[in-house]
């Protein structure tokens, strides 16, 4: 049976959990692959709304494994307290359907503190959440990390916290900041660990075993491709990859597994914290998007940035990242506006550019091309086939999906899982 890998085409927070949760429900195996709790997807099902970050979408429904990939960075506190959250909500969290990576870096409290310090010291954002995802990362690729099955043996720990601690200490001392009892690290390791190692498991094992079976996978990736640490918008981007390419390193599966690759794109644009924008609206339209798309963080409850749809940019991602169609969100937002824009293009130094460029300095320079489309009056909430929608609506959708080079497989028109339209299903061989 075919897998999917799910991912966002733009900066993040187009709507994934939405999508994630409506086809996990027709999975069996759900896995996170890289990232960490410095995402966040919401769910809302039967009423109720779920607010995940580290656990897979796939948690919230009886009957299907949830796998934490190698990929991802796992802050052990932050994991219990998710973990505890959801429970209290009765959703069943046991080591019989969540299984972590053995091979997971941890996400220590120094990790955090470094987090902070940076921003705070350089006196300028580049968006991070401060949860110390980037630290992490910079250990792992250093050969210092502290991983999941670390924990399991005591000794080793020890002498591994040594090892991190000598780089560590000497970053904090040139910073001024106090250093790192070993020992109390070492401590609260041990503490948490009887509560985290029941967890612990090979997943690419149990991922292979599974496709053997023909068991359905869904891949579910965080952030957007325009926040890759490759091919966003660096380096106001994030710390890991998080196109599609992603999905087979970070889980331990070999390529040809990830299967369909659906890119989760907003019917406009948002970004969170700073960074090159080109079609970012800073008057009443761009206030009007962000009231109507509630357009906050779920894990930081920062204020995204609005404008108007950026085709150059998503058409890039799809090229980059493999992705075979689009799950177009929020249409909905637009309801009521007399036009539309739709950026084709940008001018830069008077030149006209079909892609968007890799140097900072330049992307924010870009000036938008628009192509203007007439709106429409009539509501599209809630809509769950085409029949249902206004015609200038579908003239708007055809004409992206001309734009971006790739069709749109599923409509969303409100958070609901329900009001979802199918035109291609993912999951078809």
């Amino acid at each position: 049976m075919a897998n999917v890998a799910v991912v966002g085409a733009q900066w993040g927070d187009e709507g994934k959990g939405k999508i994630v949760d409506w086809l996990s429900e027709r999975a069996d195996v759900v896995v996170r692959f890289q990232g960490g709790n410095n995402a966040g997807h919401t769910l809302v099902i039967a009423g109720v709304t779920y607010k995940l970050s580290l656990l897979p979408s796939g948690i919230v429904r009886s009957g299907k494994l949830s796998i934490i990939g190698n990929g991802v960075v796992v802050d052990p506190w932050a994991l219990v307290a998710e973990i505890d959250a959801i429970r209290a909500k009765g959703v069943a969290v046991s080591p019989e359907n969540l299984k972590i990576a053995d091979t997971a870096t941890l996400i220590l409290p120094l990790h955090r503190d470094l987090d902070a310090i940076r921003e705070d010291a350089l006196g300028t954002s580049i968006g991070t959440t401060r949860r110390g995802i980037g630290p992490a990362y910079e250990d792992k690729v250093a050969r210092r990390a502290i991983r999941l099955c670390d924990l399991a043996d005591p000794q080793g720990l020890a002498v591994k916290v040594t090892t991190l601690l000598f780089h560590h200490n000497a970053l904090r001392s040139g910073l001024g900041r106090p250093a790192i009892d070993a020992r109390k690290l070492i401590d609260s390791l041990l503490a948490i660990a009887p509560t985290l190692l029941p967890y612990a498991d090979a997943v690419w094992l149990r991922l292979d075993q599974a496709r053997r079976q023909g068991r359905r996978i869904l891949y579910e990736g965080a952030q957007g491709a325009m926040l890759d640490i490759d091919h966003g918008t660096y380096p106001y981007v994030t710390s890991s990859n998080t196109v599609a390419g992603q999905a087979a390193a970070g889980s331990g599966v070999g390529p040809s597994a990830v299967g369909y690759v659906l890119g989760i794109t907003k019917a406009y644009t948002t970004r969170v914290g700073d960074g090159p924008f080109p079609t970012e609206l800073t008057d009443a339209t761009g206030q009007t998007l962000g009231e109507r798309g509630r357009e906050f963080g779920t894990v930081t409850g920062r204020k995204r940035r609005c404008g108007w749809f950026d085709a150059v940019l998503v058409r890039q991602a799809i090229k980059v990242g493999g992705i075979h169609g689009i799950a177009l969100t929020k249409l909905d937002v637009l309801d009521g506006f007399e036009s539309i824009n739709v950026c084709i293009g940008y001018r830069v130094d008077g030149k006209l550019r079909e892609t968007f460029p890799p140097s900072t300095n330049d992307q924010r320079r870009l000036e938008p091309v628009y192509e203007t489309f007439e709106g429409w009056n009539e509501s599209t909430r809630g809509a769950r086939s085409w029949a249902h929608l206004p015609a200038t609506a579908i003239k708007y959708i055809r004409r992206i999906e001309e734009l971006i080079e790739a069709p749109v497989a599923i409509l969303s028109t409100s958070p609901e899982r329900e009001d979802t339209i199918l035109v291609k299903d993912p999951f078809a061989d």
